[in-house]
């Protein structure tokens, strides 16, 4: 298991590398201070699993963007308090798994081995947690897609912005101005309630099928 830390602890990164040498089935290839030196790792093909140290503070839209990128690598979050509400948010940034903060290194090495095997452990509480999340996850969702009233272009633009296209790439897919993405991505952020375009990528890699189509009552041609 080829391993990447991120944390912008040097002593903590440091004694986790020191650690790993004593078990022959995990290798470190980087360890790195914030995302951005993640990002620079990830481009050499060497990494499969990625340790984020989330104990300081993290952007998770940022994180999910990168799970996004590189679906072959599995994210853990290092030191996660275990309550439910951070564990959905972590799960619905794109991490794999978690690492308590209570735990200790021999519980890190079978959490990592959950992880590689597809496997989560968690306390029966957090299990529970996570169901009620996915149910009301849903039902958001499904609330969004009836009543909002995303237009055809609207949601072909939803669609895209899911993708990660900028309104400039959004245009020349769609034959559009610069100035009509920009009117029409507006009005999705207003319709979703969202304050931020990270966060309608997000909402739409999590429920893609708000964007699938518009609405019944809008099957008229719109005029761009």
């Amino acid at each position: 298991m080829r391993i990447a830390v991120v944390t912008p602890i040097r002593l903590f990164s440091e004694g986790l590398t020191s650690s790993f040498q004593n078990h022959a089935e995990f290798a470190v290839e980087a360890t790195v201070s914030d995302l951005a030196g993640l990002r620079a790792a990830l481009e050499t093909g060497r990494v499969n699993v990625i340790l984020i140290d989330v104990t300081q503070g993290i952007d998770l839209d940022e994180v999910r963007v990168i799970a996004s990128e590189h679906v072959d690598v599995a994210l853990v979050a290092l030191g996660l308090n275990e309550d439910r509400r951070d564990v959905v948010r972590c799960g619905r940034a794109g991490f794999s798994g978690y690492i308590s903060r209570n735990a200790s290194f021999d519980e890190l090495c079978r959490a990592l081995s959950d992880v590689a095997s597809g496997r989560l452990a968690c306390s029966a509480e957090i299990s529970g947690g996570l169901l009620r999340a996915l149910f009301c996850m849903e039902r958001q969702s499904d609330t969004i897609d009836a009543d909002q009233g995303l237009t055809r272009r609207e949601s072909e633009v939803l669609k895209l912005i899911g993708q990660g296209m900028s309104n400039k790439e959004i245009a020349r897919n769609l034959n559009l101005s610069l100035a009509t993405v920009k009117h029409h991505v507006h009005h999705v952020l207003q319709k979703l309630g969202l304050p931020r375009r990270a966060q309608a990528m997000r909402r739409v890699r999590e429920a893609p099928w708000i964007a699938s189509s518009a609405p019944a009552l809008d099957r008229r041609r719109e005029l761009d």
